[in-house]
């Protein structure tokens, strides 16, 4: 949804929207714990997960004012930004539970009250300053300079633009690091527990594995820009298949290793996320750009989803070396997929390079 409202009103709406809802579901969170009403917890956190899905579609609006080859790199600025919260945000948990207390609501209930003043704060911040809007913009001066080819054959949108070959490769490259990523982190905690691991060390790891996921996003642009998207979103692959044989053959008893493991989860997930949006930015026109973006941002939360429940059905059946090396060895797909993506013709690519070049020298005007 958040997608369909930015490619009808701009990203300012759409972002604005996301994390006005986010806000209310983070409210409500408060508000069903003071009541103990387990039907609104539900219902809220469903409402609370819109800001989840609107911080990852601020990254698309980090590469609307950009040209291919600064794209990596745009979208890796506002990742990093992330950094920031993802390692404040679990320091302020007893804070908030304190405050929380304070007022006579559950300990656990004070993050959500945090998060529901954060997204306020960051959907008031993109209504007062996010102008002009860089998907308005970006439509208006492209559709100047491609009107014509743009008429003369119409680009595929929506369902359809799903089966384009830029688009596929990177849906298929997010959603698969996301289902490896989310199947083995989520254990992790569970097995650690399971071998004595007290929570200052689960902590520590999960920790090491958020920076793996963010931190690494300046360096990863660049090499998206600089080496091409198709070589970083392999490189994804392949770490994954590191980070799970790393997991599946790390004593028991060393958190290091099990930290290394996480660390290296983290990194292939950044890989392949940043990769896989400059993949489909690049193959999508902007007047379906965002509603695009949107149907594959919904594909990459499902696998999430699935990839989370079928973590502990593995790992009741099995190991966690088993879920952890699997994992890996799934990951592995990702080269393939993104080796078939189809490359565009040199007179083509260089008509291209005239268009983008002509379209940065307008941007930086405006």
């Amino acid at each position: 949804m958040v997608g369909r409202l930015s490619q009808r009103l701009g990203r300012r709406a759409g972002l604005t929207a996301g994390y006005a809802a986010g806000a209310v579901g983070g409210a409500g969170v408060v508000l069903a714990a003071a009541v103990d009403s387990v039907a609104l917890l539900l219902l809220f956190l469903l409402v609370y997960g819109a800001g989840t899905a609107t911080n990852l579609q601020a990254r698309y609006a980090g590469a609307d004012l950009v040209v291919p080859q600064r794209r990596g790199r745009a979208v890796s600025s506002v990742l990093v930004a992330t950094t920031l919260g993802a390692v404040a945000g679990p320091n302020l948990v007893a804070v908030t539970g304190d405050a929380a207390r304070h007022f006579g609501i559950p300990a656990l209930a004070g993050p959500f009250g945090l998060a529901a003043i954060a997204y306020a704060l960051a959907g008031t911040v993109l209504f007062a300053l996010l102008r002009p809007d860089p998907l308005q913009v970006s439509r208006r001066i492209a559709a100047a300079e491609l009107s014509e080819a743009v008429t003369a054959h119409p680009p595929r949108t929506g369902a359809r633009a799903l089966y384009t070959g830029g688009v596929m490769a990177g849906a298929l490259t997010m959603v698969l690091t996301q289902i490896v990523m989310v199947a083995v982190m989520t254990m992790a905690p569970l097995h650690m527990q399971t071998h004595g691991h007290d929570l200052h060390a689960t902590g520590l790891v999960i920790a090491v594995h958020i920076a793996g996921m963010y931190l690494p996003s300046p360096l990863t642009g660049l090499l998206v820009d600089r080496l091409g998207r198709t070589p970083v979103a392999a490189a994804a692959g392949l770490t994954l298949l590191v980070a799970g044989v790393v997991a599946a053959t790390a004593p028991t008893d060393s958190v290091a290793a099990l930290a290394l493991a996480l660390a290296l989860l983290g990194l292939g997930w950044n890989l392949g996320l940043i990769s896989g949006t400059a993949m489909i930015t690049d193959a999508l026109p902007l007047h379906s750009r965002a509603k695009t973006q949107g149907n594959v941002d919904l594909c990459v939360a499902l696998a999430g989803a699935g990839g989370g429940i079928a973590s502990g059905m593995i790992l009741s059946a099995t190991s966690y070396a088993t879920l952890a090396l699997g994992g890996g060895i799934l990951a592995l797909a990702i080269i393939p997929l993104v080796a078939r993506r189809p490359r565009a013709k040199v007179a083509e690519r260089n008509r291209q390079q005239q268009r983008l070049q002509a379209l940065d020298a307008r941007l930086g005007k405006s």
